[in-house]
Protein backbone atom coordinates (compact mmCIF):
# COMPACT_ATOMS: atom_id res chain seq x y z
CA UNK A 1 0.00 0.00 0.00
CA UNK A 2 1.23 3.65 -0.35
CA UNK A 3 1.68 5.43 2.80
CA UNK A 4 0.68 9.02 1.48
CA UNK A 5 -2.13 10.44 -0.72
CA UNK A 6 -1.34 8.88 -3.68
CA UNK A 7 -2.29 9.10 -7.43
CA UNK A 8 -5.07 7.21 -9.31
CA UNK A 9 -4.73 3.36 -8.67
CA UNK A 10 -2.95 1.18 -11.44
CA UNK A 11 -6.12 -0.91 -12.03
CA UNK A 12 -9.61 0.65 -12.19
CA UNK A 13 -12.85 -0.03 -13.94
CA UNK A 14 -15.72 2.34 -14.93
CA UNK A 15 -17.83 3.47 -12.14
CA UNK A 16 -21.16 1.23 -12.61
CA UNK A 17 -22.93 4.48 -12.45
CA UNK A 18 -21.77 8.62 -12.03
CA UNK A 19 -18.18 9.69 -11.57
CA UNK A 20 -15.85 8.33 -9.60
CA UNK A 21 -15.76 9.24 -5.94
CA UNK A 22 -12.69 10.43 -4.12
CA UNK A 23 -13.74 8.23 -1.12
CA UNK A 24 -11.81 8.60 2.02
CA UNK A 25 -12.45 5.72 4.47
CA UNK A 26 -11.79 5.92 8.70
CA UNK A 27 -11.33 3.56 11.09
CA UNK A 28 -9.59 4.53 15.11
CA UNK A 29 -8.21 0.77 14.86
CA UNK A 30 -8.18 -1.56 11.78
CA UNK A 31 -6.05 -4.92 13.16
CA UNK A 32 -6.17 -7.00 10.33
CA UNK A 33 -6.79 -10.13 12.09
CA UNK A 34 -8.46 -9.79 15.64
CA UNK A 35 -11.80 -8.80 15.46
CA UNK A 36 -13.84 -7.17 12.22
CA UNK A 37 -12.92 -3.49 11.78
CA UNK A 38 -9.55 -3.82 9.69
CA UNK A 39 -11.81 -6.69 7.57
CA UNK A 40 -14.23 -4.30 7.28
CA UNK A 41 -11.96 -1.91 6.27
CA UNK A 42 -10.03 -3.69 3.81
CA UNK A 43 -12.47 -5.35 2.15
CA UNK A 44 -14.47 -1.96 1.87
CA UNK A 45 -11.84 -0.31 0.07
CA UNK A 46 -11.26 -3.01 -2.62
CA UNK A 47 -14.64 -3.53 -3.09
CA UNK A 48 -14.67 0.15 -3.64
CA UNK A 49 -11.58 0.28 -5.55
CA UNK A 50 -12.98 -2.66 -8.20
CA UNK A 51 -16.52 -0.35 -8.97
CA UNK A 52 -13.86 2.09 -9.70
CA UNK A 53 -13.75 4.46 -7.18
CA UNK A 54 -10.14 5.65 -5.32
CA UNK A 55 -10.06 4.87 -2.20
CA UNK A 56 -7.39 6.22 0.74
CA UNK A 57 -7.72 5.00 4.01
CA UNK A 58 -6.79 6.50 7.21
CA UNK A 59 -6.60 4.63 10.52
CA UNK A 60 -4.88 4.71 13.66
CA UNK A 61 -3.00 1.67 14.66
CA UNK A 62 -2.74 -1.61 14.33
CA UNK A 63 -3.10 -0.35 10.77
CA UNK A 64 -4.83 -2.67 7.83
CA UNK A 65 -4.02 -4.63 5.39
CA UNK A 66 -4.25 -2.99 1.72
CA UNK A 67 -2.63 -3.43 -1.56
CA UNK A 68 -0.22 -1.31 -2.70
CA UNK A 69 -3.01 0.48 -4.88
CA UNK A 70 -5.23 2.08 -1.84
CA UNK A 71 -3.69 4.45 -0.32
CA UNK A 72 -2.90 4.46 3.55
CA UNK A 73 -2.49 7.49 6.14
CA UNK A 74 -0.94 5.56 9.48
CA UNK A 75 -2.26 8.41 12.42
CA UNK A 76 -0.01 7.19 15.26
CA UNK A 77 -1.52 6.76 18.88
CA UNK A 78 0.11 6.72 22.17
CA UNK A 79 -0.84 3.20 22.50
CA UNK A 80 -1.11 3.56 25.94
CA UNK A 81 -2.66 -0.19 26.81
CA UNK A 82 1.09 -1.42 25.60
CA UNK A 83 3.15 0.74 28.06
CA UNK A 84 4.28 -0.49 31.79
CA UNK A 85 3.33 2.86 33.07
CA UNK A 86 0.77 5.02 31.23
CA UNK A 87 0.31 8.00 33.10
CA UNK A 88 4.38 8.63 32.97
CA UNK A 89 3.93 8.51 29.77
CA UNK A 90 3.08 12.04 29.58
CA UNK A 91 4.84 14.17 27.85
CA UNK A 92 5.37 17.99 27.97
CA UNK A 93 4.57 18.66 24.10
CA UNK A 94 0.78 17.14 24.92
CA UNK A 95 0.05 20.28 26.38
CA UNK A 96 0.64 21.76 22.77
CA UNK A 97 -0.99 18.59 21.03
CA UNK A 98 -4.85 18.25 21.97
CA UNK A 99 -5.52 15.02 20.89
CA UNK A 100 -2.39 13.27 22.89
CA UNK A 101 -3.35 15.00 25.78
CA UNK A 102 -6.88 14.39 25.91
CA UNK A 103 -5.86 10.11 25.11
CA UNK A 104 -3.46 10.26 27.76
CA UNK A 105 -5.99 12.07 30.58
CA UNK A 106 -8.76 9.35 29.50
CA UNK A 107 -6.98 6.49 29.58
CA UNK A 108 -5.11 7.52 33.14
CA UNK A 109 -8.85 8.83 34.59
CA UNK A 110 -10.05 5.36 33.76
CA UNK A 111 -12.34 6.32 30.44
CA UNK A 112 -11.55 5.21 26.37
CA UNK A 113 -10.32 7.79 24.73
CA UNK A 114 -8.77 6.44 21.99
CA UNK A 115 -12.04 7.26 19.74
CA UNK A 116 -12.17 10.72 20.45
CA UNK A 117 -8.61 11.30 20.14
CA UNK A 118 -8.01 9.71 16.36
CA UNK A 119 -11.27 11.85 15.48
CA UNK A 120 -9.54 15.14 16.62
CA UNK A 121 -6.21 13.84 14.84
CA UNK A 122 -8.20 13.14 11.65
CA UNK A 123 -9.98 16.32 12.18
CA UNK A 124 -6.26 18.20 11.78
CA UNK A 125 -4.99 16.05 9.47
CA UNK A 126 -7.88 16.95 7.42
CA UNK A 127 -7.69 20.79 7.57
CA UNK A 128 -6.69 22.08 4.07
CA UNK A 129 -7.01 18.68 2.38
CA UNK A 130 -10.97 18.78 2.28
CA UNK A 131 -10.65 19.46 -1.51
CA UNK A 132 -9.37 16.13 -1.93
CA UNK A 133 -12.22 14.17 -1.10
CA UNK A 134 -15.89 13.47 -2.25
CA UNK A 135 -17.34 11.82 0.54
CA UNK A 136 -15.96 10.30 3.77
CA UNK A 137 -17.07 7.08 5.04
CA UNK A 138 -16.10 6.24 9.02
CA UNK A 139 -16.64 2.61 10.61
CA UNK A 140 -18.19 3.57 13.46
CA UNK A 141 -15.22 5.60 15.26
CA UNK A 142 -18.90 7.78 15.78
CA UNK A 143 -16.85 10.77 17.80
CA UNK A 144 -17.98 14.24 17.63
CA UNK A 145 -15.21 15.56 15.95
CA UNK A 146 -16.57 14.04 13.10
CA UNK A 147 -19.95 16.76 13.50
CA UNK A 148 -17.51 19.35 12.76
CA UNK A 149 -15.74 17.30 10.06
CA UNK A 150 -19.37 17.10 8.41
CA UNK A 151 -19.74 21.00 8.10
CA UNK A 152 -17.17 20.61 5.40
CA UNK A 153 -17.62 17.24 3.81
CA UNK A 154 -19.80 15.08 3.39
CA UNK A 155 -20.01 11.80 6.29
CA UNK A 156 -21.42 8.54 6.52
CA UNK A 157 -20.71 6.02 9.03
CA UNK A 158 -21.32 2.12 9.44
CA UNK A 159 -23.22 0.97 12.34
CA UNK A 160 -22.31 -2.66 13.43
CA UNK A 161 -23.53 -2.55 16.90
CA UNK A 162 -24.56 -0.25 19.57
CA UNK A 163 -21.29 -0.56 22.23
CA UNK A 164 -24.28 0.76 24.94
CA UNK A 165 -25.11 -2.85 24.60
CA UNK A 166 -21.75 -4.04 25.51
CA UNK A 167 -21.65 -1.25 28.72
CA UNK A 168 -25.26 -2.73 30.24
CA UNK A 169 -23.73 -6.61 30.33
CA UNK A 170 -20.40 -5.09 31.52
CA UNK A 171 -22.23 -3.72 34.51
CA UNK A 172 -24.49 -5.83 35.12
CA UNK A 173 -21.96 -8.55 35.60
CA UNK A 174 -20.13 -6.57 37.99
CA UNK A 175 -20.44 -7.69 41.88
CA UNK A 176 -18.87 -4.77 43.12
CA UNK A 177 -20.23 -1.43 43.27
CA UNK A 178 -16.34 0.39 42.03
CA UNK A 179 -15.98 -2.21 39.52
CA UNK A 180 -19.63 -1.03 38.67
CA UNK A 181 -18.16 2.46 38.79
CA UNK A 182 -15.13 1.56 36.50
CA UNK A 183 -16.88 -0.21 34.28
CA UNK A 184 -19.14 3.02 33.55
CA UNK A 185 -16.61 5.13 33.80
CA UNK A 186 -14.64 3.62 30.88
CA UNK A 187 -17.98 3.35 28.51
CA UNK A 188 -18.29 6.66 28.82
CA UNK A 189 -17.52 7.27 25.12
CA UNK A 190 -21.07 5.59 24.36
CA UNK A 191 -22.67 8.68 24.87
CA UNK A 192 -20.69 10.46 22.60
CA UNK A 193 -21.32 7.87 19.94
CA UNK A 194 -24.86 8.61 20.50
CA UNK A 195 -25.08 11.42 19.71
CA UNK A 196 -23.24 11.92 16.76
CA UNK A 197 -25.11 8.84 15.28
CA UNK A 198 -28.50 10.59 15.97
CA UNK A 199 -26.59 13.99 13.68
CA UNK A 200 -24.75 12.30 11.12
CA UNK A 201 -27.30 12.48 7.75
CA UNK A 202 -26.72 8.73 7.06
CA UNK A 203 -25.78 5.35 8.42
CA UNK A 204 -25.06 1.96 6.77
CA UNK A 205 -25.69 -1.01 8.73
CA UNK A 206 -24.27 -4.33 8.32
CA UNK A 207 -27.80 -5.90 9.07
CA UNK A 208 -31.45 -5.28 10.22
CA UNK A 209 -29.94 -6.25 14.00
CA UNK A 210 -27.64 -3.16 13.54
CA UNK A 211 -29.94 -0.75 12.28
CA UNK A 212 -32.84 -1.82 14.68
CA UNK A 213 -30.59 -2.06 17.67
CA UNK A 214 -29.20 1.75 17.25
CA UNK A 215 -32.84 3.05 16.80
CA UNK A 216 -33.80 1.23 20.10
CA UNK A 217 -30.63 2.82 21.74
CA UNK A 218 -29.53 5.30 19.95
CA UNK A 219 -32.67 7.26 19.00
CA UNK A 220 -31.38 6.88 15.18
CA UNK A 221 -34.11 7.51 12.59
CA UNK A 222 -34.71 4.47 10.51
CA UNK A 223 -35.19 6.42 7.67
CA UNK A 224 -31.84 7.83 7.36
CA UNK A 225 -30.40 3.63 7.65
CA UNK A 226 -29.53 1.53 4.59
CA UNK A 227 -28.68 -1.49 5.65
CA UNK A 228 -26.15 -4.24 3.37
CA UNK A 229 -25.04 -7.65 5.22
CA UNK A 230 -21.29 -7.32 5.09
CA UNK A 231 -19.43 -9.67 2.77
CA UNK A 232 -16.62 -12.01 3.12
CA UNK A 233 -13.59 -13.20 0.99
CA UNK A 234 -15.01 -16.17 -1.04
CA UNK A 235 -10.98 -16.81 -2.04
CA UNK A 236 -10.63 -17.69 1.44
CA UNK A 237 -13.59 -18.83 2.65
CA UNK A 238 -14.47 -22.02 0.85
CA UNK A 239 -15.23 -25.28 0.95
CA UNK A 240 -12.59 -28.35 0.14
CA UNK A 241 -13.57 -31.27 -0.60
CA UNK A 242 -9.88 -32.76 0.00
CA UNK A 243 -10.14 -32.32 3.31
CA UNK A 244 -11.49 -34.19 6.24
CA UNK A 245 -13.76 -33.57 9.25
CA UNK A 246 -12.33 -34.41 12.23
CA UNK A 247 -14.77 -36.24 14.76
CA UNK A 248 -15.83 -34.60 17.62
CA UNK A 249 -14.16 -31.55 17.10
CA UNK A 250 -15.87 -28.03 17.51
CA UNK A 251 -14.17 -25.07 16.19
CA UNK A 252 -15.17 -21.10 17.82
CA UNK A 253 -13.45 -17.44 17.84
CA UNK A 254 -12.35 -15.97 20.79
CA UNK A 255 -11.91 -11.85 20.27
CA UNK A 256 -12.51 -11.43 24.19
CA UNK A 257 -13.77 -13.26 27.29
CA UNK A 258 -16.20 -10.42 27.94
CA UNK A 259 -20.36 -11.14 28.78
CA UNK A 260 -21.43 -10.03 25.63
CA UNK A 261 -19.03 -12.22 23.37
CA UNK A 262 -20.89 -15.40 25.67
CA UNK A 263 -17.62 -17.63 26.20
CA UNK A 264 -19.03 -18.55 29.66
CA UNK A 265 -21.71 -20.12 27.54
CA UNK A 266 -19.60 -22.07 25.15
CA UNK A 267 -17.49 -23.19 28.19
CA UNK A 268 -20.32 -24.35 30.34
CA UNK A 269 -21.49 -26.24 27.03
CA UNK A 270 -18.72 -27.55 26.53
CA UNK A 271 -18.42 -28.91 30.32
CA UNK A 272 -21.98 -30.38 29.97
CA UNK A 273 -21.18 -32.11 26.57
CA UNK A 274 -17.68 -33.38 27.41
CA UNK A 275 -18.74 -35.35 30.86
CA UNK A 276 -20.22 -38.31 28.09
CA UNK A 277 -17.45 -37.54 25.42
CA UNK A 278 -14.17 -38.89 25.92
CA UNK A 279 -13.17 -37.25 22.56
CA UNK A 280 -14.40 -34.27 22.78
CA UNK A 281 -12.35 -31.40 21.65
CA UNK A 282 -12.46 -27.52 21.40
CA UNK A 283 -10.48 -25.70 19.35
CA UNK A 284 -10.45 -21.58 19.44
CA UNK A 285 -8.92 -18.74 17.18
CA UNK A 286 -8.05 -15.74 20.01
CA UNK A 287 -6.53 -16.12 23.31
CA UNK A 288 -8.50 -17.29 26.64
CA UNK A 289 -7.28 -14.91 29.55
CA UNK A 290 -8.10 -15.28 33.06
CA UNK A 291 -11.73 -14.82 33.42
CA UNK A 292 -14.70 -16.60 33.79
CA UNK A 293 -14.60 -18.82 30.90
CA UNK A 294 -11.37 -20.18 31.95
CA UNK A 295 -12.44 -20.57 35.17
CA UNK A 296 -15.39 -23.10 34.25
CA UNK A 297 -12.73 -25.43 31.82
CA UNK A 298 -10.24 -25.59 35.01
CA UNK A 299 -12.92 -26.39 37.32
CA UNK A 300 -14.57 -28.67 35.61
CA UNK A 301 -10.75 -30.21 34.53
CA UNK A 302 -10.85 -30.09 30.68
CA UNK A 303 -8.48 -27.43 29.91
CA UNK A 304 -6.42 -30.43 28.20
CA UNK A 305 -9.26 -30.93 25.89
CA UNK A 306 -9.28 -26.87 24.50
CA UNK A 307 -6.63 -25.43 22.36
CA UNK A 308 -5.84 -21.85 21.61
CA UNK A 309 -4.75 -20.10 18.75
CA UNK A 310 -3.91 -16.60 18.26
CA UNK A 311 -2.21 -14.18 15.93
CA UNK A 312 -3.41 -16.46 12.67
CA UNK A 313 -3.94 -15.86 9.84
CA UNK A 314 -7.19 -15.78 7.68
CA UNK A 315 -6.18 -18.97 5.72
CA UNK A 316 -5.66 -20.87 8.97
CA UNK A 317 -8.81 -19.66 10.31
CA UNK A 318 -10.29 -21.29 6.95
CA UNK A 319 -8.44 -24.38 7.53
CA UNK A 320 -9.82 -24.99 10.73
CA UNK A 321 -13.41 -24.48 9.66
CA UNK A 322 -12.82 -26.75 7.13
CA UNK A 323 -11.82 -29.74 9.40
CA UNK A 324 -14.31 -29.11 12.22
CA UNK A 325 -17.29 -31.01 13.19
CA UNK A 326 -19.04 -27.88 14.02
CA UNK A 327 -18.70 -23.92 14.69
CA UNK A 328 -20.29 -22.38 17.51
CA UNK A 329 -21.15 -18.72 17.76
CA UNK A 330 -22.71 -18.30 20.95
CA UNK A 331 -22.72 -14.77 21.99
CA UNK A 332 -25.39 -12.36 23.59
CA UNK A 333 -25.63 -10.15 20.61
CA UNK A 334 -23.83 -9.53 17.27
CA UNK A 335 -24.14 -6.67 14.69
CA UNK A 336 -23.37 -9.17 12.39
CA UNK A 337 -21.07 -12.03 13.14
CA UNK A 338 -18.24 -13.17 11.09
CA UNK A 339 -17.24 -15.99 12.13
CA UNK A 340 -20.74 -17.60 11.53
CA UNK A 341 -20.49 -16.50 7.70
CA UNK A 342 -17.19 -17.25 7.41
CA UNK A 343 -17.94 -21.00 8.65
CA UNK A 344 -20.46 -21.41 6.43
CA UNK A 345 -18.63 -20.41 3.81
CA UNK A 346 -16.50 -23.34 4.50
CA UNK A 347 -19.27 -26.12 5.02
CA UNK A 348 -18.98 -25.87 8.43
CA UNK A 349 -21.98 -26.48 10.23
CA UNK A 350 -23.01 -23.65 12.54
CA UNK A 351 -25.02 -23.35 15.78
CA UNK A 352 -25.67 -19.75 16.63
CA UNK A 353 -27.05 -17.73 19.30
CA UNK A 354 -30.43 -15.60 18.52
CA UNK A 355 -28.22 -13.25 19.89
CA UNK A 356 -28.56 -9.74 17.63
CA UNK A 357 -28.00 -10.70 14.01
CA UNK A 358 -26.65 -14.07 14.38
CA UNK A 359 -30.57 -15.20 13.37
CA UNK A 360 -30.12 -12.86 10.00
CA UNK A 361 -26.91 -14.68 8.81
CA UNK A 362 -27.16 -18.19 10.08
CA UNK A 363 -31.12 -18.08 8.06
CA UNK A 364 -32.28 -21.63 7.60
CA UNK A 365 -28.95 -23.05 6.75
CA UNK A 366 -27.99 -23.65 10.51
CA UNK A 367 -28.86 -24.41 14.22
CA UNK A 368 -29.91 -21.20 16.54
CA UNK A 369 -30.51 -21.06 20.05
CA UNK A 370 -31.54 -19.12 22.61
CA UNK A 371 -28.65 -16.57 23.66
CA UNK A 372 -27.28 -17.69 27.17
CA UNK A 373 -28.57 -20.78 27.44
CA UNK A 374 -25.55 -23.04 27.86
CA UNK A 375 -27.95 -26.26 27.94
CA UNK A 376 -29.64 -25.30 24.39
CA UNK A 377 -25.93 -25.06 22.97
CA UNK A 378 -24.96 -28.43 24.19
CA UNK A 379 -27.78 -29.84 22.80
CA UNK A 380 -27.94 -28.35 19.48
CA UNK A 381 -23.91 -29.17 19.21
CA UNK A 382 -24.79 -32.55 20.73
CA UNK A 383 -27.20 -33.07 17.74
CA UNK A 384 -25.13 -31.78 15.39
CA UNK A 385 -22.32 -34.20 16.18
CA UNK A 386 -24.32 -37.41 16.92
CA UNK A 387 -26.51 -36.84 13.32
CA UNK A 388 -24.23 -37.33 10.06
CA UNK A 389 -27.08 -36.63 7.92
CA UNK A 390 -27.87 -33.59 9.32
CA UNK A 391 -24.73 -32.11 9.65
CA UNK A 392 -23.98 -32.63 5.88
CA UNK A 393 -27.38 -30.57 4.88
CA UNK A 394 -26.42 -27.88 7.17
CA UNK A 395 -22.89 -28.04 5.36
CA UNK A 396 -24.03 -27.77 2.01
CA UNK A 397 -27.07 -25.40 2.31
CA UNK A 398 -24.52 -22.69 4.67
CA UNK A 399 -22.25 -22.79 2.03
CA UNK A 400 -24.95 -22.08 -0.55
CA UNK A 401 -26.05 -19.11 1.54
CA UNK A 402 -22.68 -17.92 2.44
CA UNK A 403 -22.17 -18.22 -1.68
CA UNK A 404 -25.62 -15.76 -2.01
CA UNK A 405 -26.06 -13.77 0.49
CA UNK A 406 -22.43 -12.18 2.20
CA UNK A 407 -20.74 -10.30 -1.17
CA UNK A 408 -18.60 -7.22 -0.85
CA UNK A 409 -19.20 -6.01 -4.45
CA UNK A 410 -23.04 -5.61 -3.17
CA UNK A 411 -22.36 -3.97 0.36
CA UNK A 412 -20.17 -1.08 -1.84
CA UNK A 413 -22.95 -0.38 -3.98
CA UNK A 414 -25.14 0.23 -1.29
CA UNK A 415 -22.76 2.07 0.46
CA UNK A 416 -21.86 4.18 -3.11
CA UNK A 417 -25.70 5.15 -3.18
CA UNK A 418 -25.40 6.41 -0.14
CA UNK A 419 -22.18 8.91 -0.71
CA UNK A 420 -24.33 10.00 -3.59
CA UNK A 421 -27.23 10.92 -1.71
CA UNK A 422 -25.54 12.86 1.47
CA UNK A 423 -23.35 14.59 -1.25
CA UNK A 424 -26.80 15.78 -3.27
CA UNK A 425 -28.37 17.35 -0.08
CA UNK A 426 -25.21 19.25 0.64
Amino acid sequence: MKDTIGDEPATTLAPAAGRALRVLLTGYRSHPHVGGQGVYLSELAKALQRAGHKVTVVSGPPYPDLPDTISLVRLPALNLFDVDNAFMAFRPVFLTRWPDFAEWACHNTAAFGELYAFACRLNDWLKGREDEFDVIHDNQTLATPFLSIAKRIPVIATIHHPIAIDREFAIDSATKRVDRWLTARWYDFVDMQEKTARVLPALLAVSEAARDSHVAWYGVDPMRVDVALNGIDHTVFRTDPSVTREAELIAATASADVPIKGLDVLMTAFVELAQSRPDLKLEMIGQLRDGRAKQILTEAGVMDRVTCRHGVSREDIAALYQRASVVACPARFEGFGFPAAEAMACGAPVVASDGGALPEVVGEAGRVVPAGDARALAAALGEVLDTPEAAHRMSVDGAERARQAFDWDRHAETAVSLYQRVMAAC
